[in-house]
């Protein structure tokens, strides 16, 4: 705490003096984009990366050290949802005093109350305390004093994150009915799904840098995978006797060769939504017999998606030569989601029961879509 105390006072001297700071920790470094009228953007990134910190500076709550932001027209931020909101004060008290704030005068929220307190949905409380509500509750009230005035830009942190599913509908209605209008939005969120529902585009923001900026579909897309790939090397799957890949050696069934589309492993093999996606190699058997093979696919993370073994169709693989079988099976009209993805063979024994070598190789599913999940399923809406 002493050293603490003393770094800020330090701070304080250096600044009075003209002084360039001695002890300096930069959240932000060369974060450079552009929002025009009636965009929407998303901004995503890990917790601690500066998305707060970069949309206080664009509110105005934080002045940067270096660079400059051009703001033009009325901006009103959801960072903090019930910040400034007197405990002792009803929440009534509590409408008028943040309005103020907000430049109403009495009559223009006099004129905006009965919509607040409709949004809000806190019934009788509306007369209490708010040191009796629950956080639920003062969120509730935050957003809808907040919705009460239309601003050129409206900068929202982790609102949808907060709140029950009922009240996060209603402020994703609110978000949309805003957008209609020709609205300006920047929302900051961890739910993909709302990066994607709600904004055109959207920015990646990893330890204080800009690491990709484009369509909300593919920074999201981007951006979950490099969670999944992150996650599996945080929690690395523990060896098996069935995933344990041996040494390639003529005792044992073993996949000798795996493509992907007819492509080699050093290319990067990517496929759109819907297309196809070709696995095939070869097996080789050590005694002549004709073996199987398995062919899985798995989330980048690791999650199993799908797997059959050639046995299982009653499918034969086809002699090449002495000791090699060929193999090729076709996932047509793929209904893999966007995202990263692994296919693997493995070699299996004749009977079909045993795993015994194992090739992996990655590949991307492109396009775009809001659906969730892994894969599209075939459905129908129908009027009831």
């Amino acid at each position: 705490m002493l050293q603490s105390g003393a770094r800020k006072l330090g701070l304080v001297l250096d600044r009075l003096m003209g002084r360039e700071p001695r002890h300096t920790f930069s959240v932000l470094q060369d974060v450079s984009f552009s929002v025009r009228k009636g965009e929407s953007l998303g901004i995503v990134g890990v917790n601690g990366a500066g998305k707060s910190t970069l949309l206080k500076m664009i509110a105005g709550v934080v002045a940067p050290t270096r660079g400059r932001i051009q703001r033009h027209g009325r901006i009103a931020a959801l960072l903090e949802l019930g910040a400034g909101f007197h405990p002792e004060y009803t929440g009534r008290e509590n409408i008028f005093l943040a309005c103020a704030l907000m430049g109403l005068n009495h009559a223009e929220t006099l004129d905006k109350l009965d919509g607040i307190i409709e949004f809000s949905d806190i019934g009788d409380y509306i007369d209490q305390p708010i040191k009796h509500y629950s956080s639920g509750m003062v969120v509730r009230l935050g957003f809808a004093v907040a919705t009460c005035i239309i601003p050129d830009i409206l900068i929202t942190d982790e609102v949808l994150a907060v709140g029950d599913e009922s009240f996060q509908k209603k402020c994703v209605a609110w978000l949309e009915k805003y957008l209609a209008r020709g609205g300006t939005l920047l929302l900051c969120s961890h739910s993909m799904y709302h990066i994607q529902k709600l904004c055109k585009y959207a920015i990646w923001i990893d330890s204080g840098k800009l690491c990709m900026q484009g369509s909300s579909q593919d920074v999201a897309r981007s951006y979950l995978s490099w969670h999944e790939e992150r996650s599996r090397k945080q929690s690395p799957v523990k060896a098996t006797v069935e995933n344990v890949v041996p040494e390639h050696t003529h005792g044992i069934y073993e996949v000798k060769e795996m493509l992907l589309n007819g492509q080699p492993i050093t290319q990067k093999v990517e496929i759109a939504m819907a297309g196809t996606l070709s696995v095939s190699g070869l097996i080789y058997s050590p005694d002549g017999r004709p073996p199987n093979v398995a062919i899985g696919i798995v989330r980048g993370d690791g999650t199993p998606v799908y797997g059959v073994v050639s046995d299982m169709d009653g499918h034969p693989l086809t002699s090449r030569k002495t000791g090699e079988y060929r193999f090729r099976v076709d996932f047509t009209n793929l209904a893999l989601l966007p995202g990263n993805y692994c296919a693997r063979s493995h070699a299996m024994d004749p009977e079909g029961l045993r795993l015994f070598d194992q090739v992996e190789i990655p590949f991307e599913v492109f396009g775009v879509s809001r659906e969730m999940g892994l894969c599209r399923l075939e459905h129908h809406w129908i009027e009831s």
